[in-house]
């Protein structure tokens, strides 16, 4: 049973990294901040990385690469086309509101790649772990990264935008 909890998780988040992909592209398309845009495409390279990582934890329990959607991480997506269609493009509130959403779907993963890790160590899959460690290192950067570029006046600018309702 566990080994299938175990399963299930690591096919929600290679769903969920194969499909941040594209979020990752739209939503460096969308930004303005050149710091932003740029944070969008290198987590968007590392996520191809991610989704590797994780082909060769499925390779190393001789089971398929297989994707199972994720109902949270859909909800958590969703939020971002949301942001876009609600946001004035150009705005600083559309970065912030960018950067809030990624930082959704960084938490979530954070939460999912540490807990699978854990778990690994605790099957006896050290292995596992070892691979999964480096994308949990990097979810964390990307997390630091986006509340830099936040904290760096992109905040105070989206604050004192006029815009139209």
């Amino acid at each position: 049973m566990l080994q299938e909890f175990f399963v299930t998780c690591l096919q929600e988040l290679y769903w969920s990294e194969t499909h941040l992909i594209d979020v990752l592209n739209t939503m460096s398309t969308a930004a303005s901040t050149p710091q932003l845009k740029e944070a969008f495409l290198v987590h968007k390279e590392e996520t191809a990385r991610q989704k590797t990582r994780l082909e060769q934890v499925f390779a190393l329990l001789a089971l398929p690469a297989q994707a199972e959607p994720c109902v949270g991480l859909q909800g958590l997506f969703d939020e971002g086309w949301q942001v876009i269609d609600e946001t004035e493009e150009g705005s600083a509130q559309r970065d912030v509101a960018l950067i809030i959403a990624a930082q959704k779907v960084e938490h979530y993963e954070i939460a999912c790649y540490g807990s699978l890790m854990t778990l690994a160590k605790t099957m006896g899959q050290n292995e596992v772990a070892a691979i999964l460690a480096p994308t949990l290192e990097e979810e964390k950067q990307t997390d630091v990264t986006l509340t830099t570029i936040a904290e760096s006046g992109l905040n105070a600018e989206a604050s004192h935008e006029k815009l139209s309702v």
